[in-house]
């Protein structure tokens, strides 16, 4: 990531310098002088001002000085434009970090790594590295209904098989109850969720019975335990909900995919 971002302050300096160069080899074409415009009921009129022969008025037969003139002051604002940007990139450059926050994880000790919670993930991550890193599942009860997804993950109810095919199709990467640490407690997310436009690791909760008192009272639980990690609803957090009266809201999913986990 570090690299990255610092190649492309590199190809822009290098440009600004190109650029700079070439316009001031090209300034000695332009005639000396400048040009005033003034505006008279809406139309403009053009003067050419020097420091020896003062300030004339051009008409329509000087339109090649006027055009000149016009364009050499032009030039003359895009290289010092040009110098700004180059001086404060130089001074970046100077001072940016060998490591930022994407690195971080990749450079812990692998001690510390196992109980490392990754919060954004450097550009040399790929997805399959991410998505084929083993962990370990929960697993099912034998009774349990079997409900498998288009990325062939056994998951535990029909909404949810719709919320992982919905993730798949939209190309969004997920870990179906990947385990995380929330302080002394081992959880499950039900999705965990690479960004891929910033590599951050989102997690999203269904919950599925929340007229039952006692799922509710536990998921609130929960979520509470997901706060105190920094871990925030509408943040890092996202929950879709049911009843046995009210489905999944799969608009909803399609509108979190859309502006949230691409």
């Amino acid at each position: 990531m570090t690299l990255c971002i610092k190649d492309v302050l590199n190809a822009r300096c290098k440009l600004l310098s190109e650029t700079i160069n070439r316009l001031k080899n090209a300034d000695s074409v332009y005639p000396e002088g400048k040009i005033w415009v003034k505006h008279r009921h809406n139309k403009p009129y053009y003067y050419y001002i020097n420091d020896d022969t003062g300030c004339r008025y051009l008409g329509k037969k000087n339109s090649y000085t006027i055009e000149a003139l016009i364009q050499k002051g032009y030039i003359n604002d895009v290289i010092s434009a040009s110098e700004l940007e180059l001086s404060l990139l130089k001074n970046v450059l100077n001072r940016y970090p060998s490591c930022v926050a994407e690195d971080l994880f990749n450079n812990l000790p692998e001690a510390r790594k196992l109980y490392a919670k990754p919060v954004i993930l450097g550009d040399d991550i790929s997805v399959d590295e991410w998505l084929n890193a083993p962990y370990d599942h929960p697993g099912f009860k034998a009774d349990s209904p079997k409900y498998t997804t288009l990325k062939g993950d056994r998951v535990r109810s029909k909404s949810e098989m719709i919320i992982a095919d919905r993730l798949w199709a939209n190309g969004i990467p997920y870990k179906y109850e990947c385990p995380i640490l929330v302080g002394n407690e081992i959880l499950h997310p039900d999705f965990s969720i690479l960004r891929l436009s910033d590599k951050k690791i989102l997690y999203h909760e269904h919950c599925g019975m929340v007229d039952n008192p006692e799922y509710a009272e536990n998921m609130v639980k929960r979520i509470n335990s997901y706060n105190k990690e920094g871990i925030y609803l509408g943040d890092r957090l996202f929950v879709s909900m049911e009843t046995s009266k009210t489905p999944l809201d799969i608009e909803f999913i399609d509108y979190l995919i859309r502006t949230h986990f691409r």
